[in-house]
């Protein structure tokens, strides 16, 4: 198991309680692929460096967790499909 650190970069314009749930999926699909989260930060609302996908500024959220290192690719894959990320960094610690 490695230690793995996570930032998504969510849609604005989803509401607060979608926001959470979005959040909690997030977890979910951590919790799914073998994996445990160990520390979540919520960032709330920032503006980004540039337009993505016509939007000047996400909710950023921070997960830091433990999962094998063949999950990480399975990670990546769930969260391209979810249209409410923008985007998503996941690196090795």
């Amino acid at each position: 198991m490695n230690d793995y650190e996570a930032l998504f970069i969510l849609k604005p314009d989803i509401s607060e309680e979608d926001t959470k749930g979005l959040c909690k999926t997030i977890t979910e699909v951590i919790v799914k692929n073998s994996g445990t989260v160990k520390k979540e930060e919520n960032w709330g609302r920032r503006p980004l460096a540039y337009p993505v996908k016509k939007s000047k500024e996400g909710y950023y959220y921070k997960v830091d967790f433990n999962a094998p290192a063949e999950s990480v690719a399975k990670l990546d894959a769930a969260y391209k499909l979810n249209q409410s990320i923008l985007r998503t960094l996941i690196t090795r610690r």
